[in-house]
């Protein structure tokens, strides 16, 4: 009896061994080069009838009166938009009385590109001022519609990805968050800074070298993504695709030995 529950140990163990070398093969330092990098920026202004709109930046909307007043956004901002005339618009984001952002929206005379002059502040109020040039990909009438822009990558990205729970993965931003993922399928909490009330994540292993995560607000899925390996394990590429976007952002870490 005894030595027939120690025959299947071997077997068990040698699954485990092959969860953790899978685990394994992801877990490292990893850093962004922006030449093999492709970011895809899309923001939707759907019409709602009169001058109220519904603003996407990221799957997420914000109904929004263009009258210039504060109104309530996502994560606790306040957002207004301010109509200064048929082709221009102002957009105004804050938080607990600080400026975020301001923007100037200016529409061509054939209504299909869209210039965003825009500025950012960060946390000491110290603003950064850039020219966005959005392509109109979805019908619509003025600034209503679907806007895209291949955008630059300029700012270094490193990454740190350590085990988590057993096969899972913990992805660290450096600066920035960290984000636990179970590879179980199951949805689970976003618990990231600036995600929005309601959002999950599942992730699942689809082999050795590929992950595929699916985001999720208040079960709607807004999201989705694969993380792969090279064969020689020295790259890591992250395709992401929100829905609704024509082309996904495919953006290429490499291995810090």
């Amino acid at each position: 009896m005894l030595k027939r529950a120690f025959q299947g140990l071997p077997v068990a163990y040698l699954l485990m061994g092959a969860a953790f070398a899978a685990t394994n093969s992801f877990v490292g330092d990893w850093k962004l080069n922006p030449s093999k990098s492709t970011f895809i920026d899309v923001m939707k202004v759907g019409s709602l009838g009169g001058d109220t709109y519904a603003f996407d930046f990221g799957g997420v909307q914000e109904k929004i009166t263009a009258d210039g007043t504060d109104q309530p956004g996502y994560q606790g901002t306040l957002l207004s938009v301010t109509v200064n005339g048929p082709d221009t618009w102002k957009v105004v984001r804050k938080q607990d009385g600080r400026m975020l952002l301001t923007a100037t929206w200016n529409l061509s005379q054939d209504g299909n590109v869209l210039t965003d002059h825009y500025t950012g502040f960060d946390s000491s109020g110290t603003p950064s001022t850039e020219k966005f040039i959005y392509q109109r990909t979805a019908a619509g009438r003025g600034f209503a519609g679907t806007w895209e822009r291949t955008a630059q990558i300029t700012t270094v990205v490193t990454m740190q990805i350590r085990p988590y729970e057993g096969d899972g993965l913990s992805f660290t931003r450096v600066p920035g968050d960290t984000r636990n993922l179970k590879l179980d399928g199951k949805d689970y909490p976003v618990e990231e800074r600036g995600v929005s009330q309601g959002a999950t994540s599942s992730a699942r292993r689809v082999s050795e070298r590929t992950l595929e995560i699916t985001d999720k607000v208040n079960g709607k899925v807004i999201r989705t993504e694969r993380r792969e390996l090279s064969p020689d394990l020295k790259a890591l590429t992250r395709t992401v695709r929100p829905v609704g976007q024509r082309h996904p952002s495919v953006l290429v870490y490499e291995r810090q030995e």
